[in-house]
């Protein structure tokens, strides 16, 4: 590949950066208030027209259910396109690739972590049960004298 096309690749690739960076940095526009607007707009079409269908025997609720769930993933596919949306989506991206990186124990070690958090919580509540049988004892038996 030439110097040509590597700087070409190079000032393409600057360019998508600037524009991610711009766009991140001027926020909402009129536009994405626009989108996010007609996204509730949608979804409460669906969720009013499933009650205002509900006295009407012709209308089975399966469609009525198939409605609303068809009006939010409208009003979620409109609002992914807003820059809230994109954010959200780079989140979620970003998050599922760190969730790849987590080393999650083996059944073994939780059983074996699970039995020892059940022990220690045991013996806890039993100090904590002497503690306040003495404190008892002390206080109202000893300075208290209520206890003849």
């Amino acid at each position: 590949m030439g110097f040509q096309a590597r700087s070409v690749r190079a000032l393409t690739c600057q360019a998508r950066m600037n524009t991610k960076a711009a766009e991140q940095a001027k926020g909402m526009g009129p536009a994405d208030f626009g989108k996010l607007a007609l996204a509730l707009v949608v979804l409460v079409v669906g969720i009013v027209g499933f009650y205002y269908y509900s006295d009407n025997p012709s209308v089975p609720s399966f469609v009525r259910v198939v409605g609303v769930i068809a009006a939010v993933v409208a009003a979620m596919a409109i609002g992914a396109f807003t820059v809230p949306g994109r954010k959200l989506r780079g989140f979620v991206a970003e998050s599922q690739f760190e969730l790849r990186k987590v080393v999650w124990p083996s059944r073994d070690e939780t059983i074996k972590t699970t039995g020892i958090i059940i022990v220690v919580v045991i013996i806890l509540s039993l100090l904590m049960g002497l503690i306040d049988w003495l404190l008892k004892t002390v206080v109202l038996d000893w300075l208290l004298k209520l206890g003849h």
